[in-house]
């Protein structure tokens, strides 16, 4: 059985791009709260989830074009890419 296809986006990232800091940027800034992180694997950016009130990992993704994150939240090992809604495990 042949193993799926990962998309394009998935397929050509390389290099991952860890949490500098456990907080979303964008919610300190606005002395919001979140409940998961991910982090950007374009630029670096950890933001928060979709679960959390401002989601801003998606809605950077979409205005940054910015499509594979990584979840930033301890022990979990696994990369998405928004514009595909496509998930591997790493």
């Amino acid at each position: 059985m042949d193993e799926p296809q990962l998309c394009v986006h998935l397929e050509n990232w390389k290099e991952i791009k860890k949490p500098q800091k456990h907080e979303c940027e964008e919610c300190v800034k606005a002395g919001g709260r979140w409940l998961h992180l991910r982090t950007c694997q374009t630029c670096g950016a950890t933001l928060c989830c979709d679960s959390s009130p401002n989601r801003h990992a998606s809605r950077h993704a979409k205005d940054a074009g910015h499509p594979v994150t990584i979840s930033a939240e301890p022990g979990e090992r696994w990369a998405w890419c928004y514009e595909d809604e496509e998930m591997v495990e790493y």
